[in-house]
């Protein structure tokens, strides 16, 4: 095994088993940043227990990537500005081909526009555009792409209303430790 595989590997290992259950947003923010290189925006909240692999990641301002998610940056994922991820959310970037014979790899850019919401536990799949303003339902599967404001849900999610347009509000959401209590 390559050296420098191991070490990648050994760094993104570190994170996931180590520095993500340290109650610090600053310390886990640094390491993503500096050691991973995850692009990161300004007042964006990393919560505790999230997975992190692939380092084509970027996450805009204001965002809130709650606990406990799983961000597959293998190919890439592009997370806009005030955006707020529920727990447990999965959004992926890497698919395989069912057609192949070879168990082929797909990689497909998963995009997440400004405003949008996601609930607990949904799983957004490679190459669906979560368009401004979406809304994507608790336990929801993401199979296509949405409309801006659109609101969705089920599995597959499919439309069932529409979200007013004109969002103005910014996402701010440091809870202490790993409890949902504010200062």
């Amino acid at each position: 095994m390559k050296v420098k595989t191991f070490l990648k590997a050994f760094l993104y290992y570190f994170y996931n088993s180590f520095i993500t259950h340290i109650p610090s947003y600053t310390i886990r923010r640094i390491y993503l940043q500096k050691i991973l290189r995850i692009v990161i925006g300004k007042d964006t909240a990393i919560h505790m227990g999230c997975f992190f692999t692939g380092r084509n990641i970027t996450i805009g301002n204001n965002t809130v990537i709650n606990r406990n998610c799983y961000i597959d940056g293998r190919s890439f994922v592009q997370i806009g500005n005030n955006v707020s991820i529920s727990p447990e959310t999965y959004i992926l970037s890497l698919d395989h081909d069912s057609k192949s014979s070879t168990f082929e790899t797909v990689c497909k850019q998963t995009t997440i526009a400004d405003y949008v919401w996601i609930g607990a536990r949904a799983i957004i799949l490679p190459g669906v555009v979560l368009n401004e303003g979406s809304i994507v339902g608790a336990g929801s599967v993401v199979t296509k792409s949405t409309n801006r404001y659109d609101i969705i849900a089920g599995n597959p999610a499919k439309k069932i209303n529409s979200r007013p347009d004109k969002l103005e509000y910014t996402v701010n959401y440091f809870p202490l430790f790993n409890t949902d209590e504010l200062l």
